[in-house]
């Protein structure tokens, strides 16, 4: 009896390639583009179905490096803003999805934009083919969809997600500038100390064997630091590099350590504040987002506890969503956190007895990104002095190290 095929086998599928084709038009002008299909006669078909008689249709090649063509945050808020947009516009959903995923230059955006036109042509809701994408559609995105699907104002919750990544994105890209400018000054310092150790120390040293006198202290602790660093120079470079990457490696397989790094940021002078106030910011911009669209206060406190980008407010938050389950007051249960300043418990508390908690969060949210920049300029003009005196001090240090000797022959003669 012959083996009867498996059913992995039996519905085995098929995906679509990108295909190049050029052809002429009705008039008979000569065109070309892209075009996704499963192969080239069906491209062919497509093309004819246009109006287009194709005449050269190839598949595209993938190019060896990729770099930067990753689906990344922005695209994805991006390609928010632009469905938004058209959906108000009266397009279709369909007709929406196929125009801007063809209209997007990166490969892989395409594909995720295309993959889910597919899933929406074959009757799933935009939600569910969002959501399984979970990579580039986190819960609060697709709950908001979702809610604008049952409620027939798709455009407007597209408008509301659409405005709080825009917000994000922007509170993101603050933090990061107070974060990353000071350890660029750091690398910067290291590689001129570096260089000065490596090419320009043993330069002198050779010269100060002449001398034939006794060097200062300082100068001799420099010149064997350099003959050091010269011997050892890929465990000095070595070390810090591994000791990032496993830091950064650390945070992400290990919850453990991740969750004592959150705590202990939040305790750094003037970093931590600057991360507190970012969390607060988060917490009120993302429940207002959500509220405002409709979702449930308890469903929309899950959402809100990731999205806080801290381990210590996520599970506040956590904690706040059980006691607003059982019937407490949110500005209640912010109190018993501790985490909150006193102007937001307050405003959430007004907002709940007003009927209007997500109008109040939302202002809450723009007073603390507004407080987010103000800390990125008090920081920046405080970290910047101290680290130009650290840079200085360095390279001082040694060109003064190397001058000594020469000053005392000088004084000598």
């Amino acid at each position: 009896m012959a083996k009867q095929p498996t059913l992995a086998k039996a519905k085995k599928k098929v995906e679509e390639s990108t295909y190049k084709w050029e052809g002429t038009d009705k008039r008979g002008v000569k065109v070309k583009g892209e075009l996704r299909g499963i192969n080239q006669v069906l491209v062919k078909a497509e093309l004819r179905r246009q109006g287009i008689i194709p005449l050269h249709v190839r598949k595209k090649s993938k190019p060896l490096l990729s770099f930067g063509d990753n689906v990344n945050s922005k695209d994805i808020m991006l390609f928010t803003r632009q469905l938004c947009t058209m959906l108000t516009s009266g397009i279709a959903v369909v007709q929406a999805l196929d125009m801007v995923g063809y209209s997007n230059k990166k490969a892989k955006v395409k594909e995720l934009i295309l993959s889910i036109k597919a899933d929406v042509e074959s009757g799933t809701s935009l939600a569910k083919s969002m959501g399984k994408h979970p990579i580039y559609f986190n819960d609060l995105y697709c709950s908001l969809v979702h809610a604008g699907e049952e409620a027939g104002v798709l455009e407007v919750l597209l408008d509301k997600i659409a405005t709080y990544l825009e917000k994000s994105e922007a509170l993101k890209a603050k933090v990061k500038k107070a974060l990353t400018y000071p350890a660029i000054v750091l690398v910067f310092a290291f590689v001129v100390s570096a260089i000065l150790l490596i090419y320009v120390i043993p330069v002198f040293a050779d010269l100060f064997k002449s001398f034939g006198a006794e060097l200062p202290a300082l100068t001799q602790w420099v010149m064997a630091f350099s003959s050091f660093f010269q011997k050892y120079w890929y465990l000095i470079f070595g070390i810090p590099f591994f000791g990032v990457v496993a830091f950064i490696q650390a945070r992400k397989r290990s919850r453990r350590f991740s969750q004592l790094v959150d705590r202990w940021i939040l305790q750094v002078p003037l970093i931590g504040d600057l991360i507190a106030t970012s969390a607060n910011a988060r917490f009120a911009r993302t429940l207002s987002t959500l509220f405002s669209g409709g979702v449930p206060l308890v469903d929309a406190l899950f959402s809100v506890a990731g999205a806080t980008g801290n381990y210590v407010y996520e599970k506040a938050v956590l904690d706040m969503r059980e006691a607003v389950s059982i019937g407490q007051q949110l500005n209640f249960a912010m109190r018993q956190s501790s985490l909150f300043p006193d102007m937001v418990i307050q405003m959430v508390a007004i907002g709940e007895e007003a009927g209007s908690l997500g109008d109040m969060l939302a202002k809450v949210a723009d007073f603390y990104e507004a407080e987010v920049d103000n800390k990125v300029e008090t920081l920046t003009t405080f970290i910047e002095p101290m680290l130009m005196a650290f840079l200085a001090g360095i390279v001082g240090t040694l060109v003064i190290a190397m001058y000594l000797p020469i000053f005392k022959l000088g004084m000598a003669i």
